[in-house]
Parts: C-alpha cells; structure tokens; sequence
C-alpha cells in the first residue's frame, strides 16, 4: 500500500451531472438507439427476435 493520496480542488466526474444534451443532436452524434443483444444472424434470417 502506498502512503501518498491525490488532492485536487476539482470534484470527481462521477459526483457531477452531466449536462443536459437534446435527444436529436444525440441521435446525430451516435446514430439511432440499439437494443442490448442483436440477434445473430442465424436468428435474422429465421426471423425470431
């Protein structure tokens, strides 16, 4: 174990919010909403979901 720590005046990322950003210019900048688990493509062409 170390003995040093690090001090910074700014606070963690993860204690901030993020900003507020608008639906559509997230849509653009990361293209459209994917769902967790794609169906493989043996699923695709027997047409299961």
């Amino acid at each position: 174990m170390t003995h040093y720590s690090i001090r910074s005046s700014r606070p963690d990322q993860w204690t901030s919010p993020r900003p507020y950003s608008d639906p559509s210019l997230r849509a653009l900048a990361y293209g459209p909403i994917r769902p967790m688990h794609e169906p493989s493509w043996w699923e695709r062409l027997l047409g299961r979901d």
